[in-house]
Parts: C-alpha cells; sequence; structure tokens
C-alpha cells in the first residue's frame, strides 16, 4: 500500500453522526493480574476491573496472570490476555455511522483503536487501517511483533509492520481482530482503510456518507 501524496490526497474526511441501537457488551483484555484484570468495553478507555466488579453490565468473576473470567448479559466468558468478546446487536439490528463533507468533499470519522480515542481518515485507496508509530507505542500496541514489511511514501520506502487491532469503534460499530499496518514514518493521520470499510454497505448521498455494518 503506497502511503504516498496521491494516496493521502484521495482521502476523505469530516465529522460525524452515529445512529443508536442496542447491543450486548462487547469486551477486550489488554492486562492480566491476581484478581483483577485491564479491559475496554464497548471500545471505551480500558479500565481495571477487580473480581467481582460490575461495570457497563460486565462482572469481573475472576482473574489471574493467565486469563479472567466474565459473566456479560448473564452468559460466562473466559478470556486471555489479547482476545476479546464481540458483543452482537439485537436480531435484524444493522449498525450505522453517518459521515459529513467538509467543505473540500472529505470525511472523517471519529472513533477509536484498542480502546483509545482515534480520529480517522477515511480511504479507499487503504488496504487495511493505517498508523504511525508513534501512535502504536501511544495505545501500547507491541507492533514490532508483526510481520515486517516496506511501504512507499512520499519520503520514500519506509519500514511497516503487519499487525491485527483487537477493537476498532468507529460510532456505533464495533469490529474485533480487524487487520492493520503501523508505519514507521511519512503518514500523519490513522487512515480507515479497506479492512475496515469492506465490512460495510457504504452509500453516497450528496454531501453525506452513510457506512451500515454487513457483518
Amino acid at each position: 500500500m503506497a502511503l504516498g501524496k496521491k494516496s493521502i490526497g484521495t482521502i476523505l474526511a469530516a465529522g460525524w453522526l452515529a445512529c443508536t441501537a442496542t447491543w450486548a457488551a462487547s469486551v477486550s483484555v489488554v492486562g492480566l493480574f491476581k484478581d483483577k484484570a485491564i479491559v475496554s468495553i464497548d471500545g471505551g478507555r480500558p479500565r481495571t476491573l477487580s473480581a467481582g466488579q460490575t461495570v457497563q453490565g460486565v462482572k469481573l468473576l475472576a482473574a489471574d496472570s493467565d486469563s479472567a473470567s466474565f459473566d456479560v448479559d448473564g452468559k460466562r466468558r473466559t478470556l486471555h490476555m489479547g482476545q476479546s468478546f464481540a458483543g452482537g446487536p439485537a436480531a435484524a439490528a444493522h449498525q450505522s455511522v453517518s459521515l459529513t463533507a467538509d467543505a473540500r468533499g472529505h470525511f472523517s470519522a471519529a472513533g477509536s483503536l484498542n480502546g483509545y480515542p482515534m480520529s480517522f481518515l477515511v480511504d479507499t485507496g487503504a488496504t487495511s487501517i493505517a498508523i504511525n508509530a508513534a501512535e502504536a507505542r501511544r495505545i501500547g500496541l507491541d507492533y514490532k511483533s508483526g510481520e515486517a514489511i516496506g511501504v512507499g511514501t512520499a519520503a520514500g520506502r519506509v519500514p511497516a509492520w503487519r499487525v491485527k487491532f483487537n477493537t476498532v469503534k468507529v460510532g456505533s460499530i464495533t469490529l474485533n481482530h480487524v487487520d492493520g499496518l503501523v508505519v514507521e514514518s511519512g503518514l500523519n493521520v490513522p487512515l480507515l482503510g479497506m479492512s475496515f470499510l469492506n465490512r460495510m454497505e457504504m452509500k453516497r448521498d450528496g454531501q453525506t456518507m452513510t457506512l451500515i455494518q454487513r457483518y
């Protein structure tokens, strides 16, 4: 994937408005300790739960350095470090988000990666969600354990790593285990690429783009 002037210049960017619907809670484990777990619930900022504590309908039953057990919507879920439970919508519900173009016809989307707030530029020319190394370090992502590759940017060929994001949230839409790319340099803004967008139905009506989750 080339992230040079041509790709960046075709990005679509601006404000967003999420539609609401009822979802079961989604839980991602980002830290494990004896009787405590650090979790992201529904794509929110990571927080520490103690055994017996309930937050947003998620109760931590037990935890150690290997795994944590939760009660989510009355069902027991056991997760290991880095694993997620994806809450689902009510039957026949379709999550969606509407994006409004700015004066240049660009779109942006506010959301989060692994529970950390992120503002994306929508780029249908990008094969995956892409962030720079500084952003990856900010969210605590061990990106160098991923597959090392190289990508072309306006500054030339730079190192990059293929990664998986545990949770990607945009408006009311949450996806789990999404392909991503961390670029060492030459990328100034996170890109919402096709590893997310190809799971959406995309509708354009004038200055509004609506993303509807397909699966």
